[in-house]
């Protein structure tokens, strides 16, 4: 049989998940899992969403608006951003599946950190460019100075640099000032995703990028994402703010119906509600700070994080040893071993009762060490 199947695919890894709750329960036989491994939002949905998804089932037999009219628009309010600049669909990993196979290609340079997240450089691969992965800086940041290094060495072959805004998996954090310096260095064809999939839970100031995305000719594009602060994952609800002639270009080539109705309903919902944000901000916070607080009384290494997670150092212990020993105790982590930090473990911030045992339980673990 002929081979099919092109080496660049072949090469491809599958996106590593984390564990599902009723997976672990039904391998090791236990209940009641604190699942604290993929950076979801442990108050749940949103009511109002719930609702809204709710009125919206009997007209399930109905296609979705194609163009998420209602919710570009609900978006522009929001934003600041014209409707025309805006585009809705199925997760961020959408966009960035788009931005590959629309605007690179063999022989283009497509640039990330290493690591960041895993889709920017799976995508770009499939897409058949050339994948340059930079390491971070001594900080667990982005190396900037490397990455505009690396962006001008190729010139006009370079199209698309990622780069994620709080960083996953380490919650690092770039100012307002040191992105928009980047952004115009790059060179003249390369386009800058700034991931945001994580920037309603900054505590430091934000940038305003209307100005650059007004721009015709800008090259910004900018990731956002129902799936963290409004505790919609499941749903696959996302947006993304360009330059309109961008946005034209890449609504082109998206699957019509790419966003379906419930999700757009819920989504609509959503951003209407500021109590839900407000409490999801609160228990974030107060997570975070609790295990900063006491992951540097038990030993470990907690990172300053602007995310709703934290990676923690293990002081050069195993993250996949680690990572057993709290599955067995009833918590799911996540190791960073296939991030390329074997010795470091993330958690998402919980609940005060999932907070706690997860600290109990490393307190245990430690223990018997």
């Amino acid at each position: 049989m002929p081979v099919i199947i092109p080496p660049h695919i072949e090469k491809l890894t599958p996106y590593v998940p984390g564990r599902l709750i009723e997976e672990v329960e039904a391998e090791l036989g236990l209940t009641g899992l604190v699942k604290l491994a993929s950076n979801e939002n442990s108050l749940g949905p949103s009511p109002m969403a719930l609702a809204a998804m709710a009125r919206a089932l009997p007209q399930i037999h109905r296609y979705s608006d194609a163009d998420c009219r209602l919710l570009r628009a609900a978006l522009s309010r929001k934003t600041g951003c014209d409707p025309a600049q805006i585009i809705c669909g199925n997760g961020s990993s959408e966009f960035i599946l788009l931005l590959a196979h629309v605007l690179t290609g063999p022989g283009d340079r497509v640039l990330m950190s290493r690591p960041s997240f895993t889709l920017y450089a799976k995508n770009a691969q499939a897409a058949g460019a050339e994948v340059v992965e930079v390491p971070l800086a001594p900080g667990y940041g982005h190396d900037l100075a490397a990455l505009l290094a690396k962006a001008r060495e190729a010139g006009e072959r370079t199209r698309l640099v990622f780069l994620d805004n709080p960083l996953n998996p380490t919650g690092a954090f770039l100012s307002p000032e040191a992105l928009t310096d980047f952004y115009l260095r790059l060179p003249p064809d390369a386009v800058l995703v700034l991931d945001e999939a994580y920037i309603d839970f900054c505590r430091k100031p934000r940038a305003d990028w209307r100005p650059f995305l007004a721009e015709a000719g800008g090259r910004l594009v900018v990731l956002r994402t129902f799936s963290k602060i409004y505790g919609l994952a499941g749903l696959r609800a996302a947006y993304a703010l360009m330059p309109a002639p961008l946005a034209a270009a890449l609504n082109k080539a998206r699957q019509p119906f790419n966003m379906n109705s419930l999700a757009q309903a819920g989504a609509l919902a959503a951003l209407e509600d500021e109590d839900f944000l407000r409490r999801s901000l609160s228990m974030t916070w107060i997570s975070l700070d609790y295990f900063q607080a006491e992951f540097a009384r038990l030993g470990l290494d907690p990172r300053p994080t602007e995310a709703n997670y934290l990676m923690a150092g293990l002081g050069g212990r195993s993250a996949d040893e680690f990572f057993q020993a709290l599955l067995h105790k009833g918590v799911i982590t996540r190791s960073l071993t296939s991030f390329g930090l074997p010795t470091f473990l993330r958690v998402n911030a919980g609940l005060p009762a999932e907070s706690r045992a997860l600290v109990s339980a490393l307190e245990e673990v430690l223990a018997a060490r």
